[in-house]
C-alpha cells in the first residue's frame, strides 16, 4: 500500500470512527501532500515522490513540536496537548525510526561511502544520509552526530 493510498484508507477509517482531530489531522496531510504535488508539477514532474512525502511528514512533526512547545510555555496546554496528538498521528505515517546506535552506524557508512575527511565533507554525509534514510532519520540529531564524528580541520 502506497502512502497515498494509506492516507486515503486512514481518513476513511476515521471518518466511521468518528475520530475528529485524526479526521482532520489526515485531511491537512492530504492538503500538504497536494501543495507539494502542484508545486512538483510547477517543476515538470508528475507528482511528488514517497521520499519528498516523507520529508513533508518530518517537517510537520517538527512544525507541531515547536508549536507545542510554545503553547505550553504560555500556559495553553490544551491547545499544546491538541499539537502533540496531531504530532502523533503524522508520526503513525512515517516508517519505524533509526534509534541512536543505528543512525550512528548509518552515518559511519555515510562518511566512509562518501570519503568525507573534514568538516568540509559533511554536506556530502548529510546528503547521502538524506537519499538513503529518508523518513526513518532525524536529521537534526543526524547533524549533530555528523559533527560529532567527522575528524576536525
Amino acid at each position: 500500500m502506497t502512502l497515498r493510498e494509506r492516507f486515503t484508507q486512514e481518513l476513511k477509517d476515521a471518518m466511521k470512527a468518528g475520530d475528529k482531530r485524526k479526521l482532520g489531522t489526515v485531511r491537512m496531510i492530504q492538503a500538504a501532500v497536494k501543495d507539494k504535488d502542484i508545486e512538483s508539477r510547477g517543476a515538470g514532474r508528475e507528482q511528488a515522490s514517497d521520499e519528498e512525502i516523507l520529508a513533508l511528514l518530518q517537517k510537520m512533526i517538527k512544525q507541531r513540536q515547536e508549536s507545542a512547545q510554545v503553547y505550553a510555555e504560555n500556559g495553553r496546554e490544551e491547545l499544546a496537548q491538541q499539537e502533540r496528538e496531531e504530532a502523533e498521528i503524522v508520526q503513525s505515517f512515517l516508517p519505524k525510526q533509526l534509534d541512536e546506535a543505528e543512525t550512528r552506524a548509518a552515518i559511519q557508512a555515510a562518511i566512509a561511502e562518501t570519503g568525507a575527511a573534514s568538516m568540509k565533507d559533511m554536506g556530502k554525509v548529510i546528503g547521502k544520509l538524506r537519499a538513503d534514510h529518508a523518513g526513518r532519520m532525524d536529521f537534526a540529531k543526524a547533524s549533530a552526530l555528523v559533527k560529532e564524528m567527522l575528524p576536525k580541520g
